[in-house]
């Protein structure tokens, strides 16, 4: 789920920050570090979708409130840790990770808030190619798939179908899924976002099977017409053992997780992020900018700016103006 654009505004102090607080069994807290309030500091995890929406934040921050803001570069799991100890302010697109805010939120270290939902609703799956579905019809149920797994095959799937994924790290129940409907598959990462849109983009240009690990919001909709393999449908508690999940994704009302202390004291660059509420759509529009027109995203916030005022000028704090704190 990540992209490369043009300039980065990634703070080499921060991120030696990180490399300090993630290696030492003495956390640095967010009431040690001397903090400007004119600064915030924005997660930047590594898929397009959650560039774009944190470029647009940058953007209007910056533009319309005055603050500076840099983009943390780090993966989804550390950027809670990072919350906690005071490295970020925010994390603006949140894949569940229910058992991270029982450990930082109020249950547990007390560092972190829930910021209510971004407005895109988040959906995982399993995909395959449209052309594949009209060749062998029904391939994109269970029983369908578990016929046809070896159509699947390449060299690097080891005798077994090949289920191709992103980076390791993205929020998964593939295996467990694979173990319960007994599905001849093994997976292989494409090890990000980006290598594994390249991988998919290339197997529809031969006409060639695919089975793959997707999600919306995805600008790659726009462009591929995939096939949802069909799974039953996900009830709670159906993914409690990872290891035998015999259901579909849930769907994710994605949220905001704020420091506390920023949540708190950060004003209107709070009250900005806090407003913030966007779609599907818009954000699918910035991130195709970055990912497949090759802008920079700070350019494609801009340009997303300038065409729609219209959505994002109530998330502005009341009497704001451009100025710096």
């Amino acid at each position: 789920m990540s992209t490369t654009s043009g300039t980065r505004r990634v703070v080499t102090a921060l991120a030696l920050l990180m490399v300090l607080v993630m290696t030492t069994s003495c956390a640095v807290r967010t009431t040690s570090i001397l903090r400007d309030p004119g600064t915030v500091r924005i997660a930047l995890n590594a898929w397009v979708g959650y560039e774009a929406s944190a470029a647009v934040l940058q953007y209007l921050l910056e533009e319309e409130l005055g603050y500076q803001v840099q983009l943390v570069q780090i993966d989804e799991q550390p950027s809670w840790q990072a919350l906690d100890q005071g490295a970020v302010d925010v994390i603006v697109e949140n894949w569940g990770h229910e058992d991270l805010m029982r450990t930082y939120g109020p249950d547990g270290n007390d560092t972190v808030v829930d910021g209510g939902p971004n407005g895109n609703i988040g959906h995982i799956g399993w995909y395959m190619p449209a052309y594949l579905v009209d060749e062998y019809p029904g391939i994109n149920t269970v029983d369908g798939l578990k016929e046809n797994a070896d159509l699947f095959r390449t060299p690097e799937s080891g005798g077994k179908g090949e289920f191709l994924s992103g980076a390791p790290g993205f929020v998964t129940q593939d295996q467990g899924m694979i173990n319960h409907f007994g599905f001849d598959l093994s997976i292989v990462y494409a090890g990000s976002e980006a290598a594994q849109i390249t991988e998919i983009r290339n197997r529809y240009a031969a006409k060639e099977p695919a089975l793959f690990y997707f999600y919306e919001p995805q600008w790659l909709f726009n462009e591929l017409d995939m096939v949802r393999v069909e799974f039953p449908e996900y009830t709670q508690g159906c993914d409690a053992d990872l290891d035998n999940v015999g259901c579909d994704y849930p769907l994710y009302h994605l949220n905001k997780i704020f420091r506390k202390d920023f949540a708190e004291q950060g004003g209107r660059a709070f009250q900005l992020i806090d407003n913030w509420k966007w779609s599907n759509d818009d954000q699918n529009a910035v991130a195709q900018l970055i990912a497949d027109d090759g802008m920079d995203r700070d350019e494609a916030a801009a340009r997303w700016a300038r065409e729609n005022p219209d959505v994002w000028r109530p998330w502005i704090p009341a009497g704001a103006s451009p100025e710096t704190d």
